[in-house]
């Protein structure tokens, strides 16, 4: 019943690839470094309301998280370094990057047998 299609809200996931070390005009390193994410991917998944207050504590009590997001197993493979975006979706350019900041961010992924949960924490981020 969580994965009915008719409950399934839109959102856009970016995976972590990896980070791209800092360079200064002269091409020397600054010892500082960028991170870097694949292009946002569209999907469709079960997304709570904001978090209340429940009698069950899927994650622990010591994660703080905003909603949850409640998938079949044929999910994507999100994971702690993946960025969001749920509230405010991205405007994608021709070549598929984005340059909307993301709003979410993940907290925790618990795997089931039939379903996958993962708790994000909305996040605000500055161009």
């Amino acid at each position: 019943m969580r994965c009915m299609n008719r409950n399934k809200i839109r959102f856009f996931y970016a995976l972590y690839e990896g980070r791209k070390p800092i360079t200064d005009e002269w091409g020397n390193t600054t010892g500082e470094y960028e991170i870097k994410y694949g292009n946002p991917t569209e999907f469709h998944a079960n997304i709570s309301p904001a978090m209340g207050e429940t009698l069950t504590r899927q994650f622990g009590d010591s994660v703080s998280y905003d909603k949850i997001i409640v998938m079949d197993n044929d999910a994507p493979p999100i994971d702690e370094y993946s960025v969001l975006w749920i509230d405010k979706l991205p405007q994608l350019n021709e070549d598929g990057t984005t340059d909307t900041p993301h709003d979410y961010i993940v907290q925790r992924v618990a795997k089931g047998l039939n379903s996958i949960s993962i708790a994000v924490r909305k996040v605000t981020i500055s161009n």
